[in-house]
């Protein structure tokens, strides 16, 4: 552009020149200024496709080397044999899960720096939800990816169904696993296109259950078009609680023997929260479960209360047995539910400073 302006100014300067000398006629110098403007038009097209042409190279760069990156987890050969990348693929077909967990003296560090876990046993029978609770780094969120094999332990074993994880395709865990994160991640597309994501086979009706289980058909109704409502990118158009309830949904239509909620109530209102937790209450019968809350009412429902610190478990059991015990548990609640009142207080119309 700046070329461009250039060349024009100095075609106009000159021949304006010699039209005031009656050497050249306006015409041909209005003529000449065209020629000028399309001389660069060709110019700037190709030092744009040239601009484009190295992003892309860029771009393709950064694909290739992702696409070329060895996995730190993979599946041993022996197992892909046996059982393959999926089901009816391998010499055997997949055993069906029942969802008890175990880990045997586990030990656990990333890179092989500091010890997260060290010699940590736990068994979780298939149907029970464990509910973590301890401060943040206390080990809770290793506690879970091991489990679901997002990372392996360096040392132990993970057992599922009495058998080493390990010896099992991850295709195997992960097509019985049901994961719901604190920040909900929705895609481009409707609502139902959303729902589908957890069982691209299901039909409208199977959709529309999935959503009446975990209370989100009402809300879903009530959008303009239903569950053909487009959601936005990411799901810009609907709230944090909504979007969290679609993604229980969708959760649900996978039909997971493994299920984790990941503070998956720590970013919805208080009326929100009541509709997550019986979703909750709903989708977790019968289902093996971990459940990472901060908001430990949350949680009050859970079979056990595992109290984490420093990758040991502390304390353990009910709701009830964990208050009477007047352990690290019963002052984290007392303490929570005092803010928790603090605030509704403040929060009251009629308590205005």
């Amino acid at each position: 552009s700046l070329l461009g302006a250039t060349g024009t100014a100095l075609v106009l300067t000159f021949g304006g020149q010699m039209v005031a000398s009656g050497v050249l006629l306006t015409g041909t110098l209005y003529a000449f200024v065209l020629y000028v403007m399309r001389l660069w038009d060709p110019i700037k097209h190709v030092a744009r496709f040239m601009t484009g042409l190295q992003s892309a190279q860029a771009a393709a760069e950064r694909v290739m080397t992702l696409l070329s990156e060895q996995p730190d987890i993979s599946d041993k050969p022996e197992v892909l044999a046996k059982y393959g990348h999926a089901d009816g693929e391998g010499q055997e077909p997949w055993p069906k899960m029942r969802g008890e967990v175990e880990f045997r003296s586990v030990g656990f560090s990333y890179g092989g720096e500091e010890i997260i876990l060290d010699d940590f046993n736990l068994v979780v029978p298939a149907g029970q939800v464990i509910a973590l609770v301890g401060e943040t780094g206390a080990g809770k969120s290793t506690l879970v990816n091991l489990a679901c094999r997002f990372y392996e332990p360096t040392s132990g074993e993970i057992l599922i169904d009495g058998v080493d994880y390990r010896e099992r395709p991850m295709m195997w865990l992960y097509a019985n696993l049901g994961y719901v994160l604190q920040t909900p991640h929705l895609f481009s597309g409707s609502v139902a296109d959303n729902i589908r994501y957890g069982n691209l086979e299901a039909t409208q009706e199977q959709i529309e259950q999935a959503a009446r289980m975990v209370s989100a058909h009402d809300f879903i109704t009530r959008l303009e078009h239903g569950y053909d409502t487009p959601v936005g990118e990411g799901g810009s158009l609907l709230s944090t609680g909504e979007k969290q309830l679609i993604s229980f949904a969708r959760a649900i239509l996978a039909n997971p023997r493994l299920f984790v909620l990941d503070e998956a109530t720590s970013s919805v209102d208080t009326e929100t929260e009541v509709l997550i937790q019986q979703a909750i209450q709903t989708v977790l019968k019968g289902r093996t479960a971990f459940i990472i809350a901060h908001r430990l009412s949350t949680i009050r429902q859970a079979d056990r209360i595992l109290v984490i610190n420093d990758g040991k478990i502390i304390e353990e059991g009910s709701h009830a047995q964990l208050m009477k015990l007047d352990g690290q548990y019963r002052q984290l609640y007392l303490n929570q539910f005092i803010q928790e009142s603090i605030d509704q207080a403040a929060d009251y119309p009629g308590n205005e400073m």
